[in-house]
């Protein structure tokens, strides 16, 4: 597995860890924007394996959409998780009304554990 691959999912990893212990804190808008962060960075460390980047998320979430959910290399479940958590973690960080659950957050936590472990699962599997 590459460095920059490698790199990237240690980095997804630490947002899934930071996400879990705002979480427990009780900071779900902090915590949900943490995980989102974990999917986004899991993408990328998928992304740096054709090697491509995009300046902005949708670019990188449209190419994940495009070469692994439309082609079935990856469940559209993901597509899915991906496009919800962008949705949500939009709404925490710009929306000043917009308010969290304990429950909210605990699912987005799940899910981006599910996702990395998915883009893990996938990168050590494809090489």
């Amino acid at each position: 597995m590459d460095e920059l691959v490698r790199y990237r999912l240690v980095s997804a990893a630490d947002r899934l860890k930071s996400s879990s212990i705002l979480y427990q804190n009780g900071q779900w808008k902090d915590s949900i924007s943490r995980s989102y962060y974990a999917i986004f960075t899991s993408v990328r460390a998928l992304l740096a394996t054709v090697p491509i980047d995009f300046a902005k998320h949708a670019g990188v979430i449209q190419y994940f959409h495009r070469e692994y959910i439309k082609t079935g290399k990856i469940d559209v479940r993901y597509g899915k998780i991906l496009d919800t958590a962008f949705q949500i973690r939009n709404n925490c960080d710009y929306n000043d009304f917009y308010i969290v659950s304990s429950d909210d957050a605990k699912e987005q936590l799940e899910r981006a554990e599910d996702f990395l472990n998915m883009i893990t699962h996938f990168l050590e599997t494809a090489t």
